[in-house]
């Protein structure tokens, strides 16, 4: 009688939901540490040191200074979003007052950008529905065109249709000359901004001769901001409405040549792929398989929970781990927030449609592909798989840099100079004589 009593407790289906908690269970702890603290130089939460490094990145280009830096960070408690947008903003606060308190419109301009940069530093991290990120993002973009205009930087926003929406651009015209050398135009990636790509490489484009055009697209800066507009997998159809709008107003250049940052990687070569009228594309950094990203970054045990439908068990593994890291909680709700999902699936469902396999070859401009080799998003195997899918491009080059070069994080910061020289000499074989 008791055996067949344990036989009848212990059916298959228990066994099964047995089996299901005891893996749950065990994976909790592997969950919650998955792709744990990483030694960094300024703090130990990888995140957090990125993003210092990302404000030392801009310094070149009067967007920041070491000292202001150094001097935000020490009050930062590591993990704490509202401490690390507390020290921002005063920074940012203190800097936008001495800006105004100067004569000299040169170094009212450099103050004005530096406070930009500090603005925008300070709202990251906050929830997407945080009541201080509208104002914060607002003051940001306030005290960007302020300093473009005490320094006297030649600019034009425009505005783009885009069904019942609108897109946005800021034209920088190149010195005279410009006209011979082809106009570089730049998206940024998921979480970085319009007036960012200024400092990235507007600024030293002019110093070089060039045009650049800058524009957001859905799920960016003031687009998801203020239209709640989600990013969108076919990334031709904003740059294509970029291009149409432009070209009303604006001579056709000669040569055009496409250049995304971070998931601008997959965002502009998924563009490209469409879009004939540029001439070349520049993927800093390569990013071939956003989906492959997402997978790489959560745990086995989630994938697996997917894989057999128990999404209510992945999303209180979520919550758990949200629970013990900032920087993970953080990613799931602007995830969410910009992809305009609600669940981990769906959001892990529309990453997964962010990828080139399928278009790559359909890519026929010459290419040029950054990489980092300590790149804590993007794995190097996605290098050589987009490499492998070009086999129509005019001509690929892709460049790997290291930990002794100085650019071996994500975007090479921390070294703009480096990434830079070898993107002006590659373009240079675009200018007319």
């Amino acid at each position: 009688m008791k055996i067949r009593m344990i036989q009848r407790l212990f059916t298959r289906k228990h066994i099964f939901s047995i089996n299901i908690i005891y893996l749950v269970a065990s994976a909790l702890v592997v969950f919650v540490n998955c792709g744990g603290v990483k030694k960094g130089r300024f703090f130990n939460d990888q995140a957090y040191h990125f993003q210092t490094l990302r404000a030392f990145n801009d310094i070149r280009t009067d967007g920041a200074d070491t000292g202001e830096i150094i001097e935000t960070i020490r009050h930062i408690e590591e993990g704490n979003a509202q401490s690390w947008f507390d020290a921002w903003e005063k920074t940012g606060d203190r800097v936008l007052q001495r800006a105004e308190a100067l004569s000299d419109p040169v170094s009212r301009g450099q103050a004005y950008l530096r406070a930009h940069n500090y603005f925008r530093t300070a709202e990251f991290f906050l929830d997407p529905d945080d009541p201080k990120r509208p104002v914060a993002f607002d003051k940001q973009v306030k005290t960007f065109f302020s300093g473009l205009d005490s320094l006297s930087v030649q600019y034009e926003k425009i505005r783009i249709p885009y069904g019942k929406y609108h897109l946005n651009a800021i034209y920088y015209p190149g010195p005279k000359g410009s006209e011979k050398k082809p106009l570089i135009v730049m998206v940024n990636g998921f979480d970085g901004t319009m007036e960012e790509l200024y400092f990235d490489l507007a600024r030293n484009a002019y110093e070089r001769g060039y045009s650049v055009l800058t524009y957001e697209g859905p799920g960016q800066g003031s687009i998801i901001r203020n239209q709640n507009l989600p990013f969108t997998y076919e990334w031709e159809k904003p740059t294509s409405a970029v291009l149409d709008t432009f070209l009303i107003n604006h001579s056709k250049p000669n040569k055009m040549i496409l250049v995304g940052v971070s998931l601008g990687g997959y965002l502009a070569s998924r563009a490209a792929a469409f879009e004939k009228r540029f001439d070349g594309l520049v993927a800093y950094d390569v990013l071939y398989d956003f989906g492959k990203v997402a997978e790489n970054a959560t745990p086995g045990i989630a994938l697996w929970l997917e894989k057999r439908e128990l999404y209510s068990i992945i999303e209180i593994l979520v919550k758990i781990k949200a629970t013990f890291s900032s920087t993970f909680s953080w990613g799931v709700k602007n995830g969410r927030w910009t992809l305009g999902t609600k669940s981990t699936v769906e959001t892990l469902s529309t990453m997964r449609k962010f990828t080139l396999n399928e278009v790559a070859r359909n890519i026929k401009q010459d290419v040029l592909v950054f990489a980092a080799a300590e790149d804590h998003f993007i794995p190097l195997t996605q290098l050589d798989n987009f490499k492998k899918s070009l086999t129509n491009a005019k001509s690929v080059q892709a460049i790997v840099y290291d930990r002794e070069s100085g650019g071996a994080e994500h975007c090479q910061l921390g070294a703009p100079t480096l990434w830079q020289a070898d993107f002006f000499e590659w373009i240079r074989k675009f200018e007319t004589k």
